[in-house]
Formats: structure tokens, sequence, C-alpha cells
């Protein structure tokens, strides 16, 4: 799907969503919001499209049940974070899914399964039996054992590893924002959405610069990066606000929603 301004063809998509989306300022899950792109999902796979859902929040999920007043600065309080809003996060999706006859699967990955070829080719036979099986992979970052992603990762390079590693058609990221602006939006009067990216370039990379959220790992910069390395090997990338998941299927349609990054070569 090489060289493609939208989505509409699109059989094989990944979907990443981040702690943004999916939880309140509190830090509590954004229930209504969880059960639309639940919903959604579930539609777009009804249609026939195979859907991989990357989703971040492991880490503000169990800041929430465990009632703590902010994100642990500390490492092994984030892991520990992480190991209880895992469960949570994975009870929650099994739950909606299977509301509408959706089998879930879980996948916690870190960034040396990507290195071992072993274990990358193995990972790469998982996610095609449970797509076979008709099942829904889930993806995060194994938040508990991997110190270095928790630090230095994000779940926006890991959906681009993904979309490669399955041979996806599109990656959609999802975002607090609408996509990628000429400036900042949160400061800046003036700044513009831009609709379409033909190539990533020092300065678009310049544009994106800066921190998400306070509840995320990453902000706009990672993602254009996650569109980089999809657009490498022909994956088209969109990042558009997840605030409204009935979007996404504007996205497939074809419709102008966010901004689309167009890809740069092949495999």
């Amino acid at each position: 799907m090489n060289k493609l301004n939208n989505l509409k063809d699109a059989k094989k998509i990944v979907v990443k969503v981040g702690t943004s989306t999916l939880t309140y300022e509190t830090g509590k899950t954004n229930i209504r919001r969880m059960k639309k792109l639940v919903e959604v999902l579930a539609d777009l796979k009804n249609s026939g499209v195979q859907i991989v859902l990357v989703t971040s929040g492991a880490i503000g999920i169990g800041v929430g049940k465990l009632g703590l007043k902010e994100k642990p600065s500390d490492t092994p309080g984030r892991q520990a974070a992480a190991t209880v809003g895992q469960c949570e996060l994975m009870f929650m999706y099994d739950k909606l899914f299977s509301e509408y006859g959706h089998i879930t699967g879980q996948l916690l990955i870190t960034r040396s399964d990507i290195e071992n070829e072993e274990r990358r080719n193995n990972l790469i036979n998982s996610f095609e039996k449970l797509l076979e099986y008709g099942a829904i992979p889930i993806v995060n970052e194994n938040d508990a054992v991997a110190v270095e992603e928790i630090v230095f990762g994000d779940n926006d390079n890991l959906s681009a590893i993904v979309a490669k590693l399955i041979g996806a058609d599109g990656l959609i990221i999802l975002s607090d924002i609408d996509g990628l602006f000429s400036g900042n939006p949160r400061k800046d009067d003036d700044a513009v959405l831009i609709p379409v990216v033909d190539k990533i370039t020092e300065d678009i990379e310049k544009i994106a610069g800066g921190r998400g959220s306070s509840r995320g790992t990453g902000g706009m910069i990672t993602k254009v990066h996650a569109a980089k390395a999809a657009g490498e090997s022909g994956i088209p990338t969109v990042i558009m606000n997840g605030a409204n998941p009935d979007d996404i299927y504007r996205v497939i349609e074809g419709r102008q929603i966010g901004t689309i990054f167009v890809p740069s070569g092949k495999e």
C-alpha cells in the first residue's frame, strides 16, 4: 500500500491509543470513550478489517486504581502501578470486546523481543495465528519488567514496529490533539492543522518537538517518528484526535481527518 494518501482500502490496520485518550485528568478510566473505541473497532472487525490494538494506559490506570495522587517518579513505583493497571486494562478490553462477540489476546512486548531474531519470528507467528483465528491482538509494552521502555520508550514507536511486523496496510495513532499543527496550538493561536505530510523533514520534526500530556510518555515528536518508521515500510499513518472514536470510520472512508503521513517507501 505504497504512496497512498488515505486508508480507504486498508484491510489490516494497527490502532494505537494513548493514556491521555483512555483516562481523565483524575487518572481514572474514561469509560465512555473506551467503550466507544471498542464499539468502533469491533464494528470494523465485523466489516472484514483485521484490527490490532496497541494500547498504553497500564501505568496511568494503575495509579488511579491504587489511589495514588500522581504517577510515581521512581521506576519500581511505575512498575508496580503497571502490574495493577495492566490487569484492569485487559479485563476491561476483554469484557467490552466480548459484548460484541470478539475474542482478545494479550501480547506484552519488550525491546529485546524485537531485537532477537528468534523471538521476533515467534512474535510474528503469534500475530499471524491470532489474526487467523479471528482474535483481536491487544499489545502493550511489558512495563513491569522492561525498565528501558518505561524510562525511554513509548507505544507510538511500538505501534510502528507492530505495523511493520504484521505487514499492516495502515497505522492510526489516536492522540489528545487533532494532528500535526504548524505550531503548538495550545500556545499559538495562529497554528493551523497540516492535513498531509508527503515527507518527514527536519522542519517537520522541529515543529513536532515537545512532550505530551502529564499522563502519557510521549508527545507529537514520538508520533512523527512512528509515522516515519512506518512510512519507510510503505505504511501510511494517520495522527488524529481520539476524543471521538467515530472519526476512525471517516479515516477508513478516505475522508480528511487529522494528519496523514504519506509513506516514503515499501519493503
